[in-house]
């Protein structure tokens, strides 16, 4: 930490970030810029991707490493975390070069409220010296495009999709729908504001209990204090890190505002392990987003189907599939019984980002072009659902749990002063009600019975989930929802 603190102070704030895709590139074009090391990045015309081919696709023999999967699409999700106003989505916008605040209110509050999605390629170039060797591309740049430094070729290292979740306290549950498709984590501590921040430990608590392992925390805003002030905030993270899933965590000193260490932050990301991913199994499917991509004035002739987007967990989806998406449309009848209706459709285009495929694989962000009525897909109405080929192997439609949980010893995400603790979290109460996140799923739940660590509850909108998964639990606390505790799911009422 006190190498890159060093490095960062003597670096010159005017030298812009190094991102393969700035404003003198095209993606049509060649690549702008000067003769370097004998060779003109002026001349230098951008390859094709590499094709995909369906006749021979072979998902037994399939990696998240194939040149035509990695080229195309993001094979690892990596969320950013951490509190309001600490800088997540400056970041992710320096490193993919995508804005991610897209939505009016957003823009107009300057925060983010919806889960803001951007992917990016790591390069590594061979020449030069670490970390100056690695860069940063958006998802449609060549496989090996030349080194702005030394003009070698540089190889693709990563294909990542960023998870840019919310950071203000009533935004929680969209938190943890993020993390339910993080593979990695951001963490974003401010270096003008004292650690932890309320959200801070809120948001670790949460990838905790989704069990994320690879976490890099990144001491953001280093530009605005004094060497002292960010060495005291240094131990202040070490010692809240103490104990948590990000205990043995690397602290990079950072600005993401002036572009200093990223290449520090893209030679960490390359470190992280790709999951093991299930290529073989039937394709599951979890939709973070949904959208309406008509223009208002569109004609019926030129109307486009809905988009689920969204990760796949495991399975591979292919251009033509017969799909299912579950719950599907939820209903009463006179009785009050629940009833749910699946929706049928057929995949007319797969998408990561500008990149069309022909097949997507598990891990990345991706979006799935259908033939379903474009109104029951504006504005996230099948945020929760899942989706997964039309042959009803995908998991039961639950209505009740029976959990076993575990409750936090202390509220987190309360503002408190001095050294003070926050409250202490109460029992689970018979009748009370809870917010329940399965997968990206926010649904309310009531308890109807607790003895020691199991609860039964009925929830109040049915969840496609399977027998293990883990859920978090929160609780209205001065009229916001506060996370409390976890679980893992035993058994349920299901209904068809």
């Amino acid at each position: 930490w006190g190498s890159l603190l060093s490095s960062l102070l003597m670096a010159d704030p005017k030298d812009p970030p190094r991102d393969l895709d700035d404003e003198s590139s095209s993606e049509d074009g060649p690549i702008a810029g000067p003769s370097v090391g004998g060779i003109s990045l002026t001349a230098h015309i951008p390859e094709p991707l590499p094709e995909q081919n369906l006749e021979t696709l072979d998902v037994t023999r399939l990696t998240p490493l194939d040149p035509e999967v990695m080229a195309r699409q993001a094979t690892i999700n990596v969320g950013t975390i951490g509190h309001v106003a600490h800088g997540k989505s400056t970041l992710v916008k320096a490193i993919s070069g995508q804005q991610v605040i897209r939505f009016k209110q957003e823009l107009e509050r300057n925060i983010t409220i919806k889960l803001g999605y951007a992917n990016a390629k790591i390069f590594k170039c061979p020449v030069c010296p670490p970390p100056s060797c690695f860069a940063s591309g958006k998802s449609s740049s060549e496989v090996s495009p030349p080194c702005r430094k030394c003009g070698a070729r540089m190889s693709l290292e990563r294909n990542v999709s960023f998870v840019d979740c919310p950071g203000h306290d009533v935004l929680m549950s969209t938190m943890i729908n993020g993390a339910a498709v993080m593979d990695a984590a951001l963490l974003l501590c401010s270096a003008n504001e004292s650690c932890p921040q309320p959200q801070t430990s809120e948001h670790v608590a949460a990838v905790e209990i989704m069990r994320l392992e690879h976490i890099i925390i990144c001491q953001n805003k280093i530009d605005l204090v004094r060497q002292s002030q960010a060495q005291e905030q240094y131990a202040q993270i070490l010692a809240f890190i103490k104990g948590t899933v990000a205990e043995r965590a690397p602290v990079i000193p950072i600005s993401a505002q002036l572009g200093l260490n990223l290449d520090v932050i893209l030679d960490a990301l390359t470190k992280v392990p790709i999951p093991k991913r299930d290529f073989v199994s039937d394709p599951l499917m979890i939709i973070i987003r949904s959208f309406d991509v008509n223009k208002p004035g569109c004609s019926v002739a030129n109307l486009k189907g809905g988009v689920a987007g969204g990760s796949i967990v495991r399975g591979v989806l292919k251009l033509g599939d017969e799909i299912e998406v579950r719950p599907g449309i939820v209903s009463k009848d006179s009785a009050g019984k629940i009833a749910c209706e699946p929706i049928f459709s057929r995949i007319v285009t797969l998408l990561a980002e500008q990149n069309e495929l022909k097949y997507a694989v598990p891990g990345g962000l991706i979006g799935v072009g259908t033939i379903i009525d474009p109104t029951l897909c504006r504005a996230d109405r099948l945020v929760g659902k899942v989706l997964g080929r039309n042959d009803n192997r995908l998991p039961d439609i639950f209505v009740e749990l029976e959990i076993s949980f575990f409750l936090l010893r202390r509220l987190l995400g309360v503002k408190t002063t001095g050294t003070s603790k926050g409250s202490r979290v109460q029992a689970l109460v018979k009748g009370e009600v809870l917010m329940v996140n399965i997968g990206s799923t926010s649904t309310g739940g009531r308890v109807l019975a607790v003895k020691n660590d199991l609860a039964k509850i009925v929830l109040t909108s049915p969840v496609c989930t399977s027998v293990n998964d883990r859920i978090a639990l929160s609780r209205r606390v001065e009229k916001h929802w506060r996370l409390i505790g976890w679980g893992s799911i035993n058994r349920g009422s299901s209904i068809q």
